[in-house]
């Protein structure tokens, strides 16, 4: 809590009784503008000159009207978000999704542009058809077009609130889509209800609002049978007229109860969607009892179903001391009201997009668009909160609030029937909710008052056109509201989709099958093991042996025999593991589907031939070849001799196919290398020997020189040859003179120039080896002279990677790899935030298999990741190898608002549960974090 210095007596002498006035009261109807043109009984062409008029203010041209000449050719790949409604408070959007993906936006002005056809995919629902539109492209220019077919919306949102003069048709048409629908009537209506939002703010958000006391029909269903809110008390009536005495009653505890006691004033007012923004209600002293008894009596007698009556506690803003006003004159008792909009981003997860604050006259409410927007940290100044710590402190409880209020507010929405949403698939996407700064014991608290559906996002996109204007940099709202449409889209293209998959992989990627589910992609798996347990889990299980892999060019012939004898015409094809990336190249080649070129896998998978290929490629500043290291390839003995006397010792030995660090070992001399190398070569012959880390490919070797320095993961999304998104992770120090791998965290700890380096060095290599379509992970070291490559990875990152991604920016590697291989962009944040920090350990079978089986440490990391307290990601499901072929068994990872507090709180749980220890020294291995 922050505390609140007491105001002075001569404060307190000119605060009088209207300074208890909130001035956060509901908002006026909307102004609900007239179209001027009677015999356009639709507004299109107003709606079409307010969209010419809003471009014209941004210093954009004027729609371009390509009507006459239809716009044919669009697929079942082509995406298109729409918009249903007034052009001007989807703007930015529009103009910020037609930058990202050109052609993608369409805004439709008039229910005659679109039509409703029953679903072919979801029974019961509809598909909505854009016959006409305004398209956005690159630059803000926009195009008026028709289109013969129609297209198929993939997403669709638009003016749903209440009041609104397009509302009806706008909800009509977005009803029961099988799209994604951001938002419908019922849903706006949700929201527009005083009481519910409330009670979703008390009761599932536990947000502090102003004390409530309601009155409702005993019929009301949309509220729960006994409501636990904190401060909102709700009283069924069955007959309002013949229960006076218990209005009374009810009143007379609600004055005089505790929750009122820092309070000297009630509003009395009718609530539901119908009376938001009427402005009827009446305000009175706390000592009135009587009258407010009466007045909520005459408020009563007119009540319906689906209203309710209203008694609450008039908030103040806090009152802090401020410097001695300039002039003599008296300080004149003001009101801060803070709008916040919040969306349903990455995974579901709410996210804050801006904060605008209007500040008014205590005794007359500050209603949205009465007063211009101003920002947070400006207005907490104004208000006396001097201390930069506390502004960002209350910035920060602010943004907990508000996305609080967002995941209540879907949850409960998730509780609703198809019918009580607007549909199956539609889903509150844009949220506002309204707070003000109170003063609670001494201390500034934040009170959730209201929420809305377009007030606030109206408010926040003036206050970003504001900030323009006067030479700021473009704020984030735009962008965010316009990748969450478009990523929404995304997930909607891909359902249904036809995706083959080569290779199932083990424990580790259990997490393909339930992705697969959640996204709708029907996945035909080409597996050598015909008793994987994923046989059962997958639209069509294709067994087939393919261990052999110098003989992929035999197996994708026979693969594509499999198919074409079961009649399947995968839409893409691809693979996330390791030994089987050069044969989905090849199948993907012989279907005729996008992916990376088997020469160029072939490139990346041999770790000797990438260095060697690197090292001819000098052309650019700096080449490629400047981040090649000097390595020889090793199949025999007289090799070794050959080796050590092109590359300096001391120097690293691997398996030249090798994948998780298995068989890695640091020589320091010739006779180190032959002495690993025939260990190896005796262990290691074949992949019943140890199953997927490429002995597939045979077992040769490479020598490289050790390269100093730090090592990272980069995960790069790359669309024909463009970088569309880049993760960098950090590793620990690795157990020398094996390198199986200890520790590491996300985001990385590295100052942003030096991430850029890393990110840079692997896009070039992979460009290089010719890998320009995918989802690739690189693997470097970083030293003073900059990145040096240790190998490509030319599939999605292993281990953790994709879930800490998800965890801590959002995306989803699996999805991007599924849309590339499809042959559409992934929409991936263009300025990438990370939530939170994580970071993790490797926990290994010979030094943590008994602590974690026989101490019950597994249980307790089972419960802990059950409750969100860490990430637990199983790696295999028993120990796979022995000595220096083991590989890790399972990572644990904390998460944390600082990378500190994350290492923190990890070091703690392995010292609880014995995985740290003098042979496996945890502080250690996170002591590179820093």
């Amino acid at each position: 809590p922050i505390s609140v210095p007491r105001a002075s007596p001569e404060e307190q002498e000119w605060a009088g009784p209207e300074a208890l006035c909130p001035g956060w009261l509901e908002d006026e109807a909307p102004d609900g503008e007239v179209p001027g043109d009677s015999a356009d009984p639709d507004c299109a062409t107003h709606a079409y000159e307010r969209l010419q008029s809003a471009l014209c203010q941004e210093g954009l041209p004027p729609t371009l009207d390509c009507s006459a000449e239809p716009r044919t050719g669009f697929g079942p790949l082509d995406m298109t978000v729409c918009i249903l409604g007034s052009p001007t408070p989807f703007l930015p959007v529009l103009l910020e999704g037609g930058t990202r993906c050109p052609g993608a936006m369409v805004l439709c002005l008039s229910p005659t542009w679109a039509s409703r056809v029953p679903s072919e995919t979801s029974p019961g629902a509809w598909s909505l058809l854009l016959s006409r539109g305004v398209s956005f492209k690159v630059g803000g220019h926009s195009v008026l077009e028709t289109f013969a077919p129609p297209r198929r919306a993939n997403y669709v949102t638009g003016t749903f609130a209440p009041g609104d003069p397009e509302g009806g048709w706008v909800g009509e048409l977005a009803r029961d889509l099988d799209c994604p629908t951001g938002g419908s009537v019922p849903l706006a209506h949700r929201l527009q209800d005083a009481l519910v939002a409330r009670w979703v703010l008390a009761a599932r958000a536990n947000l502090p609002v102003p004390p409530t006391l309601a009155f409702v029909l005993g019929a009301r269903g949309d509220l729960p049978a006994e409501p636990m809110a904190p401060g909102v008390r709700l009283v069924r009536l069955e007959d309002p007229q013949g229960q006076q005495s218990l209005v009374q009653e009810e009143v007379g505890a609600f004055l005089g109860g505790t929750a009122m006691e820092p309070y000297g004033q009630v509003v009395v007012r009718p609530a539901g969607w119908r009376w938001w923004g009427t402005g009827i209600r009446s305000t009175h002293g706390k000592e009135e009892g009587a009258a407010v008894a009466q007045a909520v009596g005459a408020r009563l007698r007119g009540l319906t179903e689906e209203d309710s009556v209203l008694l609450e506690a008039m908030v103040p803003t806090a009152r802090l001391p401020v410097p001695p006003p300039r002039s003599p004159a008296p300080r004149l008792p003001m009101a801060l009201r803070i709008c916040t909009l919040v969306c349903r981003s990455w995974g579901d997860r709410p996210q804050l997009c801006q904060v605008a604050c209007a500040v008014g006259r205590a005794e007359s409410p500050v209603r949205h668009g009465a007063a211009l927007p101003q920002g947070l940290d400006s207005s907490l100044q104004q208000w006396g909160v001097v201390a930069p710590s506390q502004r960002q402190a209350l910035a920060t409880r602010l943004r907990e609030a508000t996305e609080a209020a967002m995941a209540a507010l879907l949850a409960t929405e998730a509780e609703l029937s198809p019918q009580q949403r607007g549909g199956t698939r539609a889903h509150t996407d844009i949220l506002g909710v309204d707070f003000l700064l109170a003063c609670v014991d001494d201390a500034l608290e934040l009170v959730a008052l209201a929420t809305n559906s377009q007030r606030c996002l109206e408010t926040c996109m003036l206050a970003e056109a504001m900030g323009r204007s006067v030479g700021e940099p473009c704020g984030d709202l735009p962008r965010l509201l316009a990748e969450a449409m478009l990523h929404r889209a995304q997930c909607h293209l891909v359902e249904g989709k036809d995706i083959l998959l080569i290779g199932a992989g083990g424990v580790s990627k259990s997490f393909v099958w339930e992705a697969a589910r959640d996204y709708g992609l029907r996945i035909h798996l080409v597996e050598s093991d015909p008793e994987h347990f994923a046989a059962g889990l997958v639209q069509t299980f294709l067994p087939y042996d393919s261990r052999e892999h110098r003989r992929d060019e035999e197996h994708a012939e026979r693969v594509l025999e499999l198919l074409r004898s079961r009649g399947l015409r995968p839409h893409a094809c691809l693979s996330y593991w390791d030994d089987c990336v050069v044969l989905a190249a090849l199948v993907c080649q012989g279907l005729g589907l996008r992916g990376p070129a088997p020469a160029a896998v072939r490139v990346a998978k041999q770790k000797s031939r990438t260095h060697r290929h690197l090292q001819r490629c000098r052309r650019g500043r700096p080449p490629p070849a400047a981040f090649a290291v000097p390595c020889r390839r090793l199949q025999s003995h007289g090799d070794v001799e050959r080796a050590a006397g092109a590359v300096p010792f001391p120097a690293v030995a691997k398996l030249e196919f090798g994948a998780g660090a298995v068989g890695v070992r640091l020589v320091e001399n010739a006779g180190q290398c032959h002495a690993h190398a025939a260990r190896l070569w005796r262990d290691l012959r074949d992949d019943a020997d140890h199953p997927g880390i490429g002995l597939g490919w045979g077992n040769a070797m490479l020598l490289m020189e050790y390269v100093p320095g730090t090592e990272h993961d980069v995960d790069l999304v790359v669309f024909e040859g463009r970088l569309l998104g880049a993760w960098v992770s950090d590793n620990g120090p690795t157990r020398v003179p094996a390198f199986l791998e200890t520790a590491a965290c996300l985001p990385s700890c590295l100052p942003a120039d030096r991430q850029a380096q890393l990110v840079r060095a692997a896009l070039e290599c992979c460009r290089a080896c010719g890998l320009r379509d995918g989802v690739f992970n690189v693997e470097l070291k970083l030293g003073p002279a900059g990145p040096r490559l240790l190998e490509i990875n030319p599939r999605m990152g292993g281990f953790y990677l994709r879930d800490w991604i998800r965890e801590v920016y959002g995306p989803d590697l699996l999805l991007a790899a599924v849309l590339v291989a499809l042959g559409v962009p992934p929409v991936l944040p263009a300025r990438p935030a990370p939530r939170t920090h994580l970071a993790g350990v490797m926990c290994l079978g010979s030094e943590h298999g008994e602590t974690l089986a026989g101490g019950g440490g597994m249980e307790a990391l089972r419960e802990l990741h059950g409750r969100g307290l860490v990430r637990l990601n199983r790696l295999f499901e028993e120990p796979e190898g022995a000595g220096e072929y083991e590989e890790p068994l399972l990572s644990v990872a904390c998460a944390g608002a600082t990378l500190s507090e994350a290492c923190e709180r990890l070091l703690g749980l392995c010292q609880g549960l014995g995985i740290d220890s003098p042979r496996y020294p945890v502080e250690h291995f996170l002591s590179h974090f820093k």
